[in-house]
């Protein structure tokens, strides 16, 4: 480490409470909620985006279950533990408990859609089950403030109800921010109550809700313990162990074997497949603020808008350097007024300049940090590598700095982003050639940590795909943990647990892809992305014929307009030929059907998509149009 620059370093800040190692102690104490100290921990957005799911099912955004009935409550004296998003793919984080007639919630996330759904602006978790119930719903906890988590809150709670929310300072005023995006001026109605301090216990129901220290990428991420007559559980929601220079944990979770017995553990486990550790946070500030001294131009550097502690960072070495700092994109830009409001960040008068004034400044002076480093392709970093930007164009002195890991399904998408900031740009700075991001996400040998300190009695791995659920169940296995006593859900499963014994039910509640596109949360989304998908992979034709209704003659040669099925310049003869075979088809049709506009319509349709199969092995959307003179 070069020790020159340890005033750059930023002091250590825990993520929802607890006190820094001390001098000779490797170990911090965070599973006794009521002996922990609340502090503020400033940290950065998920690397998280959502990954594939087999067996994709479209349904209708609806509280009705398939016969149209209101779901009954659960009149079982067992505790029940329902995963509604979250444990198929990576995102739509949602989880229901529910014991006898009072439920509550843990987190309400989104899922980017996949490649295969196009014009879809996001998923949410499919709220079904909880119709007839909205007024058993004693509240919703909300784990930290990433979108994964949160993204989906303004949609769900107005579909139930508005029950209460609670989370942490900045957890709060993130769904307020969203809430006042999806529609202005009803972030006034939710009703929240604020996570003050670990030490803090709140009854929902027959619930008790107690809360514990989490490290996660994210300022006020918190872990929560939900206690009930028939068990107890523990769940992190997103978390990373930190490590000492030795490889030792810097927490311990010990003190929660002391909870009411039976405990059970839900783990996420995106990390049951990663064996190495990235580098620390000491070794990562050292080497970004190496790199923002000795940098002959500007500083672009690419993160997630959500990452406050390490924006904050930069803020304050640029103030160290001399230099001046420009935010681009507006979740960047918002993320970080908050925390200024919540007093998480200060900031020094003139350090920041608006991104038009850049120009006016040397190149050596100024550091810009926009969002993007994913690839999105309308996002800062990518506007500003396709020429695109307004007031930043690459030069070859400029430095680019990729500063968050790469989310699964994103590859190709940041490779292409890398190769033209190669093309544009002589130094670029990424996680393969120098630590310039610390994961907010564990490890394998992290996963087994936890749960060997923890000793639940019942573990439940979640938050991933499936493989990565069995993956983590294998490793627990392998370490001695008992295979019965470990339950890999799918979304909609339902684990039912009591003092003596566990089980996961062979029913399931409903879970289907529920698709946000534009303004509209539509129950025939299925039927749009279908015909998207026909269009994308072999585009649309468009047949015209103007019919005399009275004799059934055409009164013009059909008109033929294709797009994204052939160029019609160079396939003129497949063209005449699919004209001729509608005149045919219209000519020869029977005189009982002239008037039947439909049929005719229907005729083309079917003759007409079949002719082309035979010809092109294509499938083009074909769209009869029938005009009546």
């Amino acid at each position: 480490m070069n020790t020159k620059n340890k005033s750059a370093l930023p002091a250590r800040q825990t993520g929802g409470g607890g006190k820094p190692a001390t001098s000779g102690q490797n170990k911090r104490s965070f599973g006794n909620h009521s002996s922990v100290k609340t502090t503020q921990k400033p940290k950065q957005q998920s690397g998280k985006q959502p990954g594939k799911q087999g067996g994709k099912h479209y349904k209708k955004f609806s509280h009705a279950n398939k016969t149209g009935k209101s779901s009954p409550i659960n009149r079982s004296p067992n505790l029940r533990i329902i995963p509604i998003g979250g444990c198929e793919e990576v995102g739509r984080n949602m989880t229901v408990f529910e014991f006898k007639d009072d439920i509550i919630i843990l987190d309400m996330g989104i899922q980017f859609p996949e490649e295969d759904m196009p014009g879809i602006d996001y998923i949410v978790p499919n709220t079904r089950y909880l119709i007839g119930k909205e007024k058993n719903i004693r509240g919703v906890i909300f784990s930290h403030g990433h979108l994964d988590h949160i993204g989906a809150a303004p949609i769900l709670l107005e579909k139930l109800g508005n029950p209460k929310i609670l989370g942490r300072d900045l957890t709060l005023a993130l769904i307020k921010h969203k809430q006042e995006d999806y529609k202005k001026g009803t972030s006034k109605n939710l009703k929240t109550m604020q996570i003050k301090s670990i030490k803090d216990v709140v009854r929902l129901g027959k619930f008790t809700i107690k809360f514990f220290q989490v490290e996660h990428s994210i300022m006020d991420a918190v872990g929560v313990i939900i206690e009930t007559p028939n068990g107890t559980v523990i769940h992190p929601g997103d978390w990373t162990l930190e490590r000492d220079e030795s490889g030792k944990p810097t927490v311990d979770y010990s003190d929660l074997q002391k909870l009411k017995k039976p405990t059970v553990l839900m783990l996420e486990s995106l990390g049951s497949l990663h064996t190495k550790r990235s580098g620390s946070y000491k070794e990562m500030y050292n080497n970004l603020f190496n790199i923002l001294k000795d940098a002959e131009g500007r500083v672009i550097i690419g993160t997630f808008s959500s990452q406050v502690e390490r924006i904050k960072w930069v803020i304050d070495a640029a103030q160290q350097l001399g230099k001046k700092v420009a935010l681009d994109g507006y979740s960047m830009k918002m993320n970080i007024e908050m925390a200024q409001e919540l007093g998480y960040v200060k900031l020094k008068k003139g350090l920041l300049i608006d991104i038009k004034k850049i120009k006016s400044l040397p190149d050596k002076s100024v550091i810009v940090i926009c969002t993007g480093a994913q690839g999105e392709e309308k996002a800062v970093l990518s506007r500003i590598v396709a020429k695109q930007h307004r007031h930043v164009q690459l030069k070859k002195a400029d430095t680019v700095i990729f500063s968050s890991s790469v989310i699964p399904g994103n590859e190709r998408t940041i490779q292409r982003l890398k190769d033209n900031i190669y093309r544009q740009s002589d130094h670029v700075i990424h996680g393969e050639i120098m630590d310039v991001h610390v994961s907010g996400h564990a490890t394998r040998e992290d996963i087994w940590e936890v749960i060997d300190q923890v000793k639940p009695t019942y573990f439940i791995p979640v938050y991933a795909n499936h493989y990565f659920l069995k993956e983590a169940k294998n490793l627990a296995i392998s370490n001695g943990f008992d295979k019965n006593k470990i339950f890999v859900p799918d979304n909609g499963s339902i684990i039912e647990v009591n003092t003596k014994t566990a089980k996961m039910l062979d029913k399931k509640v409903p879970s289907d892809y529920v698709f946000v596109d534009g303004l509209g949360v539509t129950d025939t989304q299925n039927i749009v992305l279908r015909d998207r998908q026909v269009l994308a992979e072999d585009g649309m034709v468009v047949v015209i014929a103007t019919v005399d209704t009275k004799t059934g003659k055409l009164i013009q040669n059909p008109d033929i307009i294709s797009r994204g099925f052939v160029f019609l310049k160079e396939n003129k003869k497949l063209i005449e030929d699919m004209r001729h075979k509608v005149k045919k088809m219209v000519t020869e049709s029977d005189p009982k059907t002239w008037a039947d506009t439909n049929q005719i319509r229907n005729d083309i349709r079917d003759k007409v998509g079949q002719f082309l199969f035979t010809k092109t092995e294509k499938r083009p959307m074909i769209l009869p149009v029938v005009i009546e003179v």
